[in-house]
């Protein structure tokens, strides 16, 4: 299953590292094939094209879908979704002051950050708890796709972010989720393996996002930051894998490259619970994907994370890691 081209693919060049960090750069042409990272750091000189989904949980597809085409809007369709559209360059601001955008008809997301959700598979019975949850995409998300049945868990550790997503939240209609002020690294104690499924979309370097047309997402990137975040996210990832039923469905995603907030955060945790965690294989409906990495600096991976993919930006996707994990037995 394919994507469609691109809205406007960005323009290759010959200086295609401009404006990026250094260090960032010499990383990723270490942790991509060469070709991947020469598509990657092109596609970095400019923003990806605007999509967005249809709030399913307050209007039908079909007609927002006309109502922004009789607004002079071209909204082309994703193959692999049926509530979720792109648009051209020139139209983004445009769309982002649109009324469907103001009234939460639409929402506005990049189509890699809709794939996290996509993987987890969230049925209307589920109870799923969304770990790192502000400022809410994903939490709609699973509640569009569950119809606002079932029940969602949504924790959130800032209080700043918490009340964004509480806002974000009702804006958008979701009523099947209850918010949580809380470390997620602790909820396990409070709720060991209670819950079908769980998505970890997890705080990270960001890196996946970054672009020549807008410095300040890469300003405040560094290795000590790569490092900080890696330790964060091994507490939540544990946090996690406890809080889930044996039997259930765990999705690790950040919209980083760097293979210590990836595959070297997920390795110690297989090794911990040998036996009870599988890495399921992953179909992704891009071809800008490459399989997760096997060693990083010296350091082994696990050989299960192959499954694992790493998305690489390419005119529509932002970069991102996905990894499905499958509880097999108890970890307690």
């Amino acid at each position: 299953m394919k994507i469609e081209t691109p809205v406007a693919a960005p323009a290759r060049s010959t200086d295609d590292s401009a404006g990026l960090p250094p260090a960032f750069i010499e990383r990723l042409r270490a942790i991509l094939p060469a070709a991947a990272a020469h598509d990657c750091l092109s596609a970095m000189r400019r923003r990806p094209a605007p999509c967005f989904r249809v709030n399913t949980l307050r209007c039908a597809v079909a007609p927002t879908v006309a109502a922004l085409g009789e607004a002079g809007f071209r909204p082309q369709a994703l193959s692999w979704r049926d509530d979720a559209f792109c648009i051209a360059d020139d139209q983004r601001t445009e769309l982002t002051h649109h009324a469907l955008t103001r009234d939460a008809a639409i929402y506005l997301q990049n189509p890699a950050s809709m794939l996290p959700v996509q993987l987890l598979e969230p049925q209307p019975t589920d109870w799923i708890l969304d770990l790192a949850a502000a400022p809410g995409s994903k939490t709609h998300q699973l509640a569009c796709a569950m119809a606002n049945e079932g029940r969602i868990s949504a924790v959130e550790a800032v209080r700043g972010r918490f009340f964004k997503l509480k806002h974000n939240l009702a804006r958008l209609g979701v009523t099947n989720t209850r918010v949580y002020l809380k470390d997620g690294s602790k909820v396990w104690r409070s709720c060991p393996e209670q819950f079908d499924r769980v998505l970890l979309d997890a705080p990270c370097s960001s890196e996946g996002q970054f672009n020549c047309e807008q410095p300040e997402k890469q300003r405040y990137w560094s290795e000590k930051k790569i490092r900080e975040m890696s330790r964060k996210q091994k507490r939540l990832l544990f946090s996690a894998i406890q809080s889930l039923k044996p039997g259930g469905v765990l999705v690790y995603s950040t919209c980083s490259f760097a293979p210590e907030e990836n595959e070297l955060v997920i390795t110690p945790l297989l090794r911990r619970f040998a036996g009870a965690l599988l890495v399921e294989p992953i179909t992704l409906p891009c071809t800008s994907s490459q399989p997760g990495l096997n060693c990083w600096r010296d350091e082994d991976i696990d050989p299960q994370l192959a499954h694992a993919r790493r998305i690489v930006p390419d005119g529509l996707m932002e970069g991102f890691f996905v990894c499905r994990l499958r509880k097999l037995a108890s970890t307690r």
